[in-house]
């Protein structure tokens, strides 16, 4: 019997914190895959200082969590970020070794960030001669290169190359977003064979939401949007990487077009965001914290086009997960990108929304002219579903997993 046909035991690592197996998520709903397939399954997430937990054990009925102390790794300093990014390693494999040590694993599952799991992955396929897998969700040290947060040919970037080179090395099989990840990953490691590297994108396990005019009227009440307006909302991180500047500016030059722009999300320039807000005080644009995931999907729905920005200085092509929320919920999309990416092009190509440089606010403009028309707007927002559901399930992810393993 091959190996993938057998209950495989399936080892999850990730710096994303899992509450449960239930939310949704691109990794949650790999993992619930592998759950229904048979498999039994292991992941683990850290549990950051400032939530003040020890290391634990969550077991569900779809799998077990296995939370790990560790130092703060998210919105918080660059020292601390740095720290914590190098420790992690010991204090997974630490924290394996004392609570999972009886567990025989056949296949290793990570996603990047961090690039420093080599130690965990190494032990694990030694000592169990199991499969390894990277989903490669961000190519680090370059990244931090383009944002200026390393100095290229530093000491720090040239530390972390070492790190990134060993992760793919221990890798039997490296899954990436797109075939621009592809072939950025085949031109700067060309060391790595052509047979293992594949194009494995982020995908979910999509639900249809319906809501009566009714309902998105009272959400939009809820949050005071305007009722007459078409509304274009950017959800998600609010960080360096997504070039905020240009959505401040796309805001600024559209105040007296009939659309209004919705902005939810989370990060470290969400203060300058705030800032802004207060100062301008734009009356056709909107600022929210995060909300959680239900309540994201209740107001997203209520809108009508999605926006993405990735900051024009990358050299990487960025994929962003934000995308598979916005044709979910069947929004057209305007994306604001640097020239490497392609998922402009996937957009385009399968006309569900535009393309633009960030930076060019005449062809964002014409982007938002063109996608408030009725006519497109309509077709689109079928086109968006059917581009989910046609390449980005997270069927998809498990058949290609499986298929490199009974290979």
């Amino acid at each position: 019997m091959e190996r993938a046909e057998l209950r495989m035991k399936v080892l999850f690592l990730t710096m994303v914190k899992i509450n449960s197996f239930r939310d949704r998520g691109i990794y949650n709903d790999l993992l619930r895959k592998f759950y229904k397939e048979g498999h039994e399954v292991y992941a683990v997430c850290p549990i950051e200082r400032r939530e003040k937990k020890k290391t634990n054990l969550i077991k569900e009925t779809e799998g077990t969590i296995l939370n790990v102390q560790t130092f703060n790794l998210q919105k918080t300093n660059i020292i601390e970020k740095g720290i914590g990014t190098l420790a992690i390693e010991y204090q997974f494999l630490s924290a394996i070794k004392k609570n999972l040590c009886e567990i025989k694993f056949d296949l290793i599952i990570y996603s990047t960030p961090p690039i420093t799991f080599s130690k965990v992955i190494n032990f694990i396929k030694k000592r169990d001669n199991a499969y390894s897998y990277l989903l490669l969700k961000d190519i680090f040290p370059q990244n931090a290169v383009d944002m200026k947060l390393l100095k290229q040919d530093g000491i720090m970037h040239n530390f972390f190359l070492k790190k990134e080179k060993r992760l793919y090395d221990l890798s039997d099989t490296i899954g990436c977003m797109s075939e621009a990840n592809v072939e950025y990953i085949l031109k700067h490691n060309p060391t790595i064979k052509l047979e293992k590297v594949e194009v494995n994108p982020n995908t979910i396990e999509p639900i249809s939401l319906i809501q009566e005019n009714s309902e998105k009227i009272n959400i939009k009440k809820k949050y005071n949007l305007p009722l007459d307006k078409k509304i274009l909302v950017y959800g998600g991180n609010l960080g360096k990487p997504q070039g905020v500047d240009f959505l401040l500016e796309t805001i600024e030059v559209n105040l007296h077009r009939e659309a209004f722009f919705l902005i939810v999300g989370s990060g470290t320039e969400y203060k300058k965001l705030s800032e802004w807000f207060q100062v301008k005080k734009p009356r056709n644009a909107l600022l929210l914290n995060g909300l959680s995931k239900t309540d994201y999907d209740l107001l997203l729905n209520a809108c009508d086009v999605g926006m993405i920005f990735l900051h024009k200085d990358f050299t990487i092509p960025n994929f962003p997960s934000r995308m598979l929320s916005y044709l979910e919920m069947k929004k057209p999309i305007i994306a604001a990108t640097d020239t490497n990416t392609d998922i402009g092009k996937v957009i385009e190509k399968n006309n569900c929304g535009f393309s633009v440089i960030s930076g060019d606010i005449l062809a964002m403009n014409r982007a938002i002219e063109r996608v408030l028309d009725e006519d497109n707007l309509s077709n689109m927002q079928e086109n968006a579903w059917n581009l989910l559901h046609n390449e980005f399930t997270v069927d998809k992810s498990y058949d290609l997993i499986i298929h490199k393993i009974n290979v």
